[in-house]
């Protein structure tokens, strides 16, 4: 709960944490549009404008998702210890899951790159899965601190989101859709000490 002083005086802790939340699913939901633009004659051009461009979008919303995660895991420090040691280990899983989206993508982008360093099934696919799973313990641990940082309908539409994607990544405009409605009413907790 945001005290009086705090409100007043309209300072939180971590500012940027909303800003980029929105940012980074606004990101997911653009690469998802292109993608679906650049399938619309029946084949995906990796040459192309399209990939290209959405691609880029989607590696600098990963990295941003990143900043988030350690954004939340320094405002989650506050609790408890077993909630502190939680809150390391799941920015350690998604920060290593973004930094295997990052290969991955590199590799969409650079034929150099993948063709260069192979990359291994267990970034294939360990790599979305640490990064997701990593995400969803914070927006959790978020969702029930105290003060609250998130409704607990909004890890929920994160995960249907994921889901989504991973059914099809055809649907990655609505997974990402999901996503941002999340994450959207994300709220930073107020600065302790707030100027009077």
């Amino acid at each position: 709960m945001i005290t009086d002083d705090a409100r007043a005086a309209g300072r939180t802790a971590y500012p940027w944490l909303r800003p980029t939340a929105v940012t980074a699913s606004l990101l997911l939901l653009a690469y998802g549009l292109l993608r679906l633009l650049d399938g619309l004659d029946g084949h995906r051009d990796k040459d192309g404008w399209a990939w290209n461009l959405g691609h880029t979008l989607f590696l600098l919303g990963v990295v941003l998702f990143g900043f988030l995660m350690v954004g939340l895991r320094a405002v989650l420090r506050d609790g408890s210890r077993r909630r502190r040691t939680l809150a390391d280990v799941a920015t350690v899983a998604g920060l290593v899951g973004a930094v295997g989206f990052g290969w991955v993508i590199l590799g969409d982008l650079f034929a150099g790159f993948a063709d260069a360093v192979d990359t291994p099934d267990l970034v294939l696919f360990g790599g979305p899965l640490l990064f997701e799973l990593g995400l969803l313990t914070l927006l959790t641990l978020a969702a029930t601190a105290r003060p609250r940082l998130l409704p607990a309908w909004a890890p929920v539409l994160v995960l249907a989101g994921f889901v989504a994607i991973a059914v099809n990544l055809d649907l990655l405009p609505i997974g990402a859709a999901l996503v941002l409605a999340g994450l959207l009413p994300i709220s930073p907790p107020a600065r302790t000490g707030a100027a009077r």
